[in-house]
Parts: structure tokens; sequence; C-alpha cells
């Protein structure tokens, strides 16, 4: 229990109305979560506006309302109403107040960018415990503590939920934590509190232009982050050099600066690069002096997303033999590059690229494991931004031999018009491609079209689970579906991995 008389310098109200010398048992912005004592915060989001439910969160037990709305009547006179300029914002540096600022206690690595986020951040974390030590994961597929897996709603939760994680890792004797930092976050103040001993950027490409509207403003959302979200800067800045928009921030950022990349001068860069089917083999050049890295991680873009976790080890102080130890016991990041085995001729790999950029650098991997053809499945979301819809299309029309475009999580539009959206990008770029609206008949296109050799590459959902359509969400796992085919196509379901 916190007096809410102690949170007030967090909340920065503009007006108060009613009591203020009141414990504060939680902090909750979904009116069902609401139990005795706690502190209430209306957010107003596309959908909903939580000044709605005010009366049943009270109703239900809390003792303090925040709004940024106007024109709201007073509540109950045991109720404590406090008006703020920005709700999410309060929202985020009362959660870190409540739970005692976690971030200061931890080393914490905050990872933003359009791809290579996730597995960044699970390289990271395997090193991390190369030495058997407690270490926390947050991020788009899972949140990892102390051999606990919690699957994510998104990449990076809202801030009572992130402060609540990060005290989890706090309270268990962890040191050190890796977060996933979104776009949407940064500009929501999901990380408002946290204090960042590393960020790190990896690339900017075309992606969620629905929020944002130009890569202009994308790129500022993600600028936030190396720059302080209501906290002091990192102290550390972790920046791609062969990306653009990381030479920008190069430019800019006031923290101390390790830069990566492969094609331009950095700090870290590899050498020596070998990719195989069990993966790859390099040697990291760092200032601390080279280190022999064996992954079974593959292509090009695992080779960035090595280097950003070599670069950020060597930020925070981390020995060259955890950082090589670290890198070789990660098997696998779910749903990049994740393989399906069921005994048949061909590879049937399953990743999340859903980005014309995340989709010509997985063809580009599978193209130089294969010298025979390459056959992608993908779709595109709906209700995300169209205009990369034919950028999609075009990239996996020219670098593929055949393509089966389908749906992919349509959600409130018509699949067909998504599919019309894309199409005209294959078209452009070639005539080898069906179109196929159920994913499952897709993939099963796809498979009994595969040869001996071919690699038949599942894109778009990688780790999901379900298929978001117009009326509900239901089960669907490319892996399960692709293993359930390959097993009726008469390969041994017995040896399926």
């Amino acid at each position: 229990m916190t007096p809410l008389n102690e949170l007030l310098a967090s909340l920065r109200p503009i007006e108060i109305i009613g009591p203020t010398a009141v414990p504060i048992s939680q902090i909750c912005c979904d009116s069902r979560q609401v139990g005795k004592g706690s502190l209430f915060f209306a957010l107003r989001g596309e959908r909903l506006d939580g000044n709605r439910f005010v009366q049943a969160a009270i109703d239900r037990g809390a003792v303090a309302v925040v709004t940024d709305g106007v024109g709201e009547g007073s509540p109950p006179g045991n109720v404590c109403l406090l008006r703020v300029r920005d709700a999410r914002q309060s929202m985020a540096l009362v959660a870190s107040a409540f739970q005692g600022h976690p971030s200061r206690a931890l080393q914490l690595v905050g990872i933003t960018g359009t791809n290579g986020k996730t597995t960044t951040s699970y390289v990271l974390h395997s090193i991390f415990q190369a030495r058997q030590e407690c270490a926390g994961l947050m991020g788009t597929i899972e949140s990892l503590l102390g051999g606990r897996s919690m699957p994510s709603k998104n990449t990076t939760p809202e801030s009572i939920d992130v402060q609540g994680f990060l005290a989890a890792v706090r309270d268990q004797g962890c040191r050190r934590a890796v977060m996933e930092v979104s776009s949407h976050a940064l500009e929501m103040h999901r990380v408002d509190g946290c204090e960042f001993a590393v960020a790190v950027f990896t690339n900017l490409t075309r992606d969620h232009l629905d929020f944002h509207q130009t890569m202009d403003r994308y790129f500022d959302a993600k600028r936030k982050l190396f720059f302080g979200t209501e906290s002091p800067p990192p102290e550390w800045a972790v920046l791609n050099v062969d990306d653009d928009y990381g030479v920008r921030l190069n430019a800019e950022v006031p923290s101390k600066k390790i830069t990566y990349g492969v094609r331009q001068a950095a700090d870290v860069h590899a050498s020596s690069v070998e990719f195989s089917f069990e993966g790859m083999k390099l040697t990291a050049l760092t200032p601390k002096g080279p280190i022999p890295i064996e992954s079974t991680l593959m292509g090009t873009p695992n080779v960035y997303n090595i280097l950003a976790a070599v670069a950020s080890s060597i930020a925070m102080g981390i020995d060259m033999e955890m950082i090589r130890d670290g890198i070789r016991n990660l098997s696998s990041v779910p749903g990049r590059f994740e393989r399906v085995e069921c005994g048949q001729p061909f590879t049937v790999v399953v990743d999340y690229a859903h980005t014309d950029d995340a989709l010509r650098n997985v063809i580009t991997t599978a193209r130089g494991l294969t010298k025979h053809r390459v056959i992608t499945v993908f779709g595109c979301g709906g209700e995300r931004d169209r205009t990369k819809r034919p950028l999609m299309g075009e990239v996996a029309g020219r670098l593929s031999d055949f393509t089966v475009l389908t749906s992919d999580n349509p959600r409130s539009e018509d699949p067909l018009r998504i599919i019309a959206d894309a199409v005209v990008g294959l078209q452009r770029a070639t005539d080898r491609y069906a179109v196929e609206p159920d994913r499952g008949n897709a993939i099963r296109r796809a498979l009994e079209e595969a040869r001996e050799g071919d690699i038949v590459l599942l894109a778009g959902k990688g780790h999901e689970t379900y298929q978001v359509l117009s009326d509900r969400t239901v089960h669907f796992d490319d892996r399960e579906v692709a293993r359930e085919i390959l097993s009726g196509l008469g390969y041994s379901s017995t040896v399926c991995n």
C-alpha cells in the first residue's frame, strides 16, 4: 500500500478534487481489474474512452481516478479525482514510482527498430544467462523470467505491466533485463520512467505508417528512446551505422556510442562470415578484441542481430567468453527462420517477416542456402499500412521462384481486397504465382509444389498461433499446419519437430 500523497509528484495533477490521504493498493487502467483501494486511470483509446467506465471502477472499489478528460462530473466525496495533461504519461510515471523505480536496480537494455528486435533480445538474454545468472526478457513473443514464459499481447505492453515485470525481475535478484521497445510504445508513453543502461537501434524500414503517417514521424518515435523517456538518456547507445537512420542517430544522441555494421566502418563488425544449414560462423571484431562466434541462427540479418548483442554486451562490460558462450547456447528463436522437419526432402521454414524489407531479407537468406527453388507463401495484415502491400508482393515475386499469395490476420478487412492490393506488386514482378485466400490451403499448395532441395518459406505469422478474422480469432499455427500437411503427404509424423 502506497499513500496517494506520495504519488502526486509523479502524477503531476493540474486539478485535485477530493481526499489524497488514502492508501493505494494497485494501479489499473481496466475497470474490470479494479479492486478495493485501486487508483484507476481513465485512458482514451481508439475505440473506447476509459472515462465511460469511471463509475464502474468506483463501484468496484477505486479510491482515486486519474483523467485527462474535461467536463467529467465530480466523484463521490470519498473518491479523489485528479486531472492531468496526459493520463498515459502520468500512468507510466506513477507505475514506476509505485513499484519503487525497478529499472534503477537493473542494467536495462531497450531495443528499437523495425526488424531484428526480437532476435537481438533473445541473443542478449542468452548472453546474460551464460553463467546461470537470472535475467528478464520482455518482447513480442513472450516475457521470460526464472524459467517461466508468459505470452505477450503487444511488443511492449502497457506501462503498468512493464513496471510490474521489471519489479519482478528485480525482486527475483536478477541484475539485467532486455526489452523490445516499439514505436507505438514510445509514442504512447509505455516506457516513460524506465531508466535504460543501453538503447539499441537495429534499423528503420517502411512499417506502421497507418499509425505514424510518415517515415519522419516513425523515426521521431524511435528517436525518443535515445534521449530519455522522462528519465536520463541511456548511458550507451548501440547503433547500426549500415542504416541511414542509424547514421543520423550517431550524429545526434548525447550518450556514449558504440556502433556496429557489416558494410561501413564500425566499432563492432564481422569478418570471416560463413553460412550453412547448420547456422553461421564469424569473427566479431570489437574494441576489446576478436570474438569467435558460432550460432545456429542463419542469414545476414542475424549477423546484424548478433553484432547488436555483442556491441550491447561490450558496452555493459560483459567479458568475451560469456558473450561467445551465450550466443552459442541459443538454439533458435520461435518463428524466426524456424525449420519444420518431417523427413521431407525439401526444407520448410516459418518466419515472421511481414514487411517488404523483412521479406526481402528472409527470401535472400533462403536463396543463399539452396541451388534449387524458393517457394514463398505470404499475406498482408488487415487494418495495417496498405501502401506496403504491393511492395511485399513485388519483393516476393521478384525473389521467389513461385509465390502463393494468401491471408494473414485480415481482421475487419475483406481478405480479397487485401490480396488485390498485394497482387499488383506480384504482377509487376512475375507470372509465377497463385492466389489462395485460405491460408491452410495456400500452405498445402506450396508443400505439394515443392521438390527435393527446394525451400518453402511460410512468411508473415512466425510464432503466432492464431488468425484474426472479422468476427473472431481462431487457432492457426503455420508450424502445426505444415506438420499436419506433410504427414498427410506421406512424410513421417514420428520425426516431425
